[in-house]
């Protein structure tokens, strides 16, 4: 068991580690995607977006606001953007943008402005972003002192690159253990490739001892061959040296 959380742990760091060296080729995209539009009393407000981006690049947020109506007074227009951060503590909330987009301003009747802003997107930050639209505004003539909005939409989604890189390596190691073992790889493949290289090692170990008693066995019969050449050799020697007897 310990050998297999041992196995499992190396693979997590080798897709951890690989993702993290790769160099990022995912791009932004350009594309603007419409997000929010909304039209109320003497006043139209729409906000375009970039449809997808990336960690580490930035997005783009356009306002368009659109006066409909004689004697519009805007007391503020105020955009946050925010995503959330994973690589803190869980899922924190993390300001990307917060801008007063107008402020104690009287519109034209019929005058369209256009508001853009270019937010950075930090590496921590991943999948949708969400926009909060504050607006107070008063109409000459309404019997309400001011008209107050807030809304909450979403907005740009950035992609999880290093998922799409993990989910790649995976890819790529499962056929690398396909090839090596004929079988995907899974938990129970993992362990049971664990067992068989247990299995193996103690095979190895057993086999290696047997070839070591075999050597010493071998080293033995050598040594005695040895002694008994030399044996018989002094013997012989000492045989046809021995002194002949006079009677």
């Amino acid at each position: 068991m310990q050998k297999l959380k041992i196995i499992t742990t190396l693979f997590v760091i080798l897709f951890v580690t690989s993702a993290l060296i790769k160099t990022t080729e995912s791009q932004a995209s350009d594309e603007m995607q419409l997000f929010f539009s909304k039209k109320y009393i003497g006043i139209s407000i729409q906000v375009n977006a970039t449809k997808e981006t990336v960690p580490s690049v930035n997005m783009t947020v356009s306002l368009l606001v659109n006066c409909t109506a004689d004697g519009v007074y805007v007391n503020f227009l105020n955009l946050s953007v925010y995503g959330y951060s994973h690589f803190r503590y869980g899922l924190d909330k993390m300001p990307l943008c917060a801008v007063r987009v107008i402020n104690n301003t009287s519109l034209s009747y019929h005058n369209i402005t256009e508001h853009n802003y270019t937010i950075p997107i930090p590496d921590s930050v991943w999948d949708l972003t969400y926009a909060d639209l504050r607006l107070n505004y008063s109409i000459e003539g309404s019997p309400y002192p001011y008209e107050e909005y807030t809304e909450n939409f979403l907005m740009t989604n950035v992609r999880n690159v290093l998922w799409e890189e993990l989910e790649e390596k995976l890819t790529q190691l499962n056929e690398t253990f396909w090839n090596s073992f004929g079988m995907n790889l899974t938990v129970d493949n993992l362990a049971y490739i664990n067992r068989t290289l247990w299995e193996l090692q103690q095979n190895y170990t057993a086999l290696k001892g047997s070839l070591n008693e075999l050597d010493n066995t071998r080293n033995a019969v050598a040594v005695l061959s040895i002694t008994s050449v030399f044996f018989v050799a002094t013997t012989l020697y000492l045989v046809m040296r021995k002194p002949k007897e006079y009677y």
